[in-house]
């Protein structure tokens, strides 16, 4: 998996009548997303709404779990 490189705007999109939104092009290709892919959908209430391709879900979950133990070793111990 590649370092983490920060977040990038690739645009604003619209919800249609239907809730359904386009992902943008540029996106699209990026991340190598195509017709039939499968996304998950996740959020933090009120605050955000993500999305990660379900083929890389486990991918970014390990990710999380190496990210996570690191901060425990650097957190200060509380007594």
């Amino acid at each position: 998996m590649s370092a983490f490189q920060g977040p990038k705007v690739y645009g604003a999109v619209t919800v249609g009548e239907r809730g359904q939104v386009v992902i943008p092009a540029d996106l699209r290709s990026t991340f190598k997303i195509k017709s039939g892919d499968k996304l998950i959908v996740f959020a933090k209430q009120g605050e955000m709404i993500g999305l990660i391709q379900a083929n890389r879900l486990n991918d970014f979950l390990s990710h999380m779990s190496q990210v996570m133990a690191a901060v425990e070793k650097i957190k200060p111990s509380v007594k």
